[in-house]
């Protein structure tokens, strides 16, 4: 692979270099996402909170980083590279040591930390893979989003894990005390992020052309106003459940907003998100796989862990360790994937691992309380193998299909789409596994007469509740495998002709 790439002031970069300052940066910073999933209940101890009020770390975080996605196209445009990589990774530093300064009278200033590093990861997240795609050419493009791969599937997948081994007990690190507290989730970032931002300095390159754009106000707030209403509808459903009115209301106004918003694109000479890089079926189609293939995994990320607490009774380090060799997994097959799609496209990997997703996911239905850990494991790792398979070749070739002028655009739109289903994935399964396990409660007289039989009907409540919302899970994968044969046989040709 030759380094012979030049920066947009005519400069030699060191791909290699620049791509490792990049990747560690994204990683080091998506660890932050689901982080501290493990650490609420320690959290709320420390701050005297209750469930619902903690849970807003989580949920505001969220929204914050499905807001910013759309922004991040303009950003890009506007920004030079280097300054905006930059300027990105400060704003998460300021964030992250926000949090680890946090006095624990004061859970607002925490909550607005952590705004500060889903503002963040809401630009990185985009920024990154325009920036592999620009580095990389078309022939090795596969290869690019493999890697890519590595931070967008691992660096969540592994934040559970890493927490709860923080919060096990006090680490030795190189002679420093790492201690068992929620402040060493955020401090053990700070270094490593700070570091990168030093090599950034020498290694890090304008790899993107800007120009001077001006940005529209009113897009802008549409934009915030509806994915932000969007995201916290269906934030609020797990707690609320859907005939809630703080779930119908966000909803209804952030979809009517998001329509007026879509409009006003299309309008545009200019436009903030650039809507018509939907006019690609090639585009569209790999973006609902991808928003597809996020549903499935993200609401079994989130079911997985709580059934393997609640009802396996597993710590939380010994269920991200459950979960673990499974991100491993996506981590290894990423870029071997995205070779595969550099010399054959994406319809035989996308069809080959929805099916294996399928395979994965159906056995979760059958579960029981005393199902070993070693087969939830297999199951979990099957699953993010046929997942490793889809995610990153579709985003290539959904990327493959657009112009590299329109690449900005078509990643951010690409983004929205994958944080909207992940946030929807999510609200649907966990009210799924709420309002079937409250269905099949026994009644409360039952307690009284026969306890045991009360417990063991309870049981077999919450247990019907999972294995409704995994059954869900399997759906959306047999959906998106049906999609895949609309998608187009062997590798997609980028319109280059029409960037320069």
């Amino acid at each position: 692979m030759s380094d012979e790439v030049r920066d947009t002031h005519g400069k030699p970069i060191n791909r290699t270099a620049m791509m490792m300052v990049l990747l560690i940066g994204v990683f080091s910073v998506m660890l932050m996402q689901t982080a501290l999933g493990t650490a609420l209940p320690t959290l709320m101890k420390a701050f005297n909170v209750n469930a619902s009020t903690v849970q807003w770390l989580t949920t505001i975080f969220l929204m914050a980083n499905g807001i910013m996605v759309p922004v991040s196209a303009f950003l890009t445009t506007r920004i030079p590279t280097k300054r905006l990589y930059m300027s990105a990774l400060a704003l998460f530093t300021v964030g992250t040591l926000v949090a680890f300064l946090t006095p624990t009278s004061a859970f607002w200033l925490l909550m607005v930390a952590r705004v500060l590093q889903a503002m963040a990861v809401g630009i990185l997240m985009p920024l990154m893979q325009v920036v592999l795609l620009s580095i990389f050419d078309p022939s090795s493009r596969g290869k690019a989003m493999g890697l890519g791969g590595l931070v967008i599937g691992m660096a969540p997948a592994i934040g559970p894990t890493l927490s709860g081994w923080i919060l096990e007990k006090d680490h030795t690190i190189l002679g420093f005390t790492l201690e068992n507290s929620w402040r060493s989730i955020f401090g053990i970032v700070l270094p490593v992020v700070i570091a990168v931002m030093i090599a950034s300095l020498f290694l890090f390159h304008d790899v993107l052309p800007t120009q001077k754009v001006s940005l529209n106000v009113r897009s802008l707030i549409e934009s915030t106003l509806g994915f932000g209403s969007v995201l916290y509808g269906f934030a609020m459903v797990a707690t609320d459940g859907w005939g809630s009115a703080k779930v119908i209301i966000p909803l209804i106004v952030g979809f009517v907003v998001l329509i007026e918003f879509m409009w006003h694109q299309l309008q545009m000479d200019k436009p903030f998100l650039d809507m018509s890089v939907f006019k690609s079926k090639q585009f569209t189609i790999t973006t609902i796989l991808v928003s597809l293939a996020m549903m499935a995994m993200i609401g079994v990320e989130m079911v997985l862990p709580i059934y393997m607490q609640n009802i396996r009774g597993l710590s939380p380090l010994k269920s991200g360790l459950t979960l673990l060799p499974g991100a491993l997994m996506m981590g290894i097959v990423s870029p071997i994937a995205g070779s595969f799609y550099d010399k054959h496209g994406a319809k035989r990997l996308a069809t080959t691992g929805f099916i294996i997703l399928i395979i994965g996911t159906v056995p979760l239905f059958f579960l029981t309380a005393d199902t070993p850990t070693l087969y939830i494991t297999s199951l979990y790792t099957l699953r993010m193998f046929g997942i490793a398979m889809t995610m990153m070749p579709l985003t290539a070739s959904a990327m493959g299909a657009l112009s590299p002028k329109t690449a900005a655009q078509g990643t951010a739109a690409n983004n929205t789409m994958r944080q909207v289903a992940s946030s929807l994935g999510t609200a649907v399964l966990a009210s799924v596994m709420q309002s079937v396990t409250e269905n099949n409660m026994p009644k409360s007289s039952l307690k009284g007469q026969d306890p045991l039989a009360f417990g063991q009907k309870a049981l077999d409540a919450t247990l019907n509740g999972f294995h409704a919302s995994f059954l869900l899970a399997a759906a959306f994968a047999v959906a998106a495998l049906l999609v895949t044969f609309f998608l187009h046989s062997g590798k997609v040709e980028t319109p280059a002709k029409e960037a320069s």
